[in-house]
């Protein structure tokens, strides 16, 4: 009998923390399903380690998102065993891997805010959030800059690589504004110094965005219509591939262990 779903007390400040886990989980899993597959064995390497730094983030969350909570779920509960409307990461990250330039170019976009929004929550009001966003900014920093000197080399290369990072960017543009919403549950953590406003973010954000592309020789869109609905658990149909994936062995053999 297949394992079912938990539920989860989604308070203020376990739904914030769950929000950046599963992004963590989520983007982890999406770049580990290059293991083998990269186009040389040192970028193989390098987005394995990333997915490993994006996965051991989404652990430190989980559990403390389970010990806020205060229930029986842990962070293999929470990262495996909820429905797919339960989880609240960014639109962004369960695209689809693509070809190398949409890895890329995705895992720029996300790691160029990542990096400032955990230098900001360093100073967060609370202890264990501030030591998390201490130990992922070193790890996002290299994420950024790995990403960033991957979009000039494909922008400023040949005329395939410019055009297949150009479609990228064009493709996933639209998924980027979510990172930069604020909703009720968030604005009270915002005000108590707990959280960090993300809106403070986009100027900055946008600048660096902009840097890199004008190295590269690609072009952001004009368009400012964005997509949204993953932080409230309105996914694409590629999230739910992705669970089913995922979830399959705690799911199919319940309270397994190695």
């Amino acid at each position: 009998m297949a394992t079912p779903s938990i539920t989860v007390s989604e308070t203020p400040l376990v739904l914030y923390t769950l929000r950046r886990a599963d992004d963590a989980l989520i983007l982890g899993h999406r770049l580990s399903e290059w293991c083998g597959h990269a186009p040389m064995l040192e970028e193989d390497m390098a987005l394995s380690n990333m997915a490993l730094d994006l996965i051991g983030q989404a652990r430190e969350l989980y559990s403390y998102a389970a010990k806020v909570e205060g229930r029986d779920n842990d962070e293999d509960k929470l990262a495996y065993l909820r429905d797919v409307r339960q989880y609240r990461n960014l639109l962004l990250v369960e695209r689809p891997n693509g070809d190398f330039a949409q890895t890329m170019v995705r895992q720029w976009l996300y790691s160029t805010f990542a990096d400032r929004y955990w230098l900001k929550m360093m100073r967060s009001t609370d202890p264990t959030l501030a030591a998390i966003a201490a130990k992922s900014e070193k790890e996002s920093a290299y994420h950024l800059r790995h990403a960033s000197e991957w979009i000039i080399r494909l922008g400023d290369g040949t005329d395939e690589s410019h055009a297949r990072a150009q479609a990228a960017i064009d493709d996933l543009w639209a998924y980027t504004g979510e990172m930069f919403g604020v909703d009720d549950s968030e604005r009270g953590l915002i005000d108590a110094g707990i959280a960090i406003d993300p809106t403070e973010l986009l100027p900055e954000w946008l600048a660096a965005v902009a840097d890199i592309a004008r190295e590269a020789t690609l072009v952001l869109p004009e368009n400012d219509w964005m997509q949204q609905g993953g932080r409230d658990g309105c996914h694409s149909e590629h999230l739910g591939h992705l669970l089913s994936e995922l979830q399959h062995m705690q799911r199919s053999f319940p309270g397994a262990s190695w």
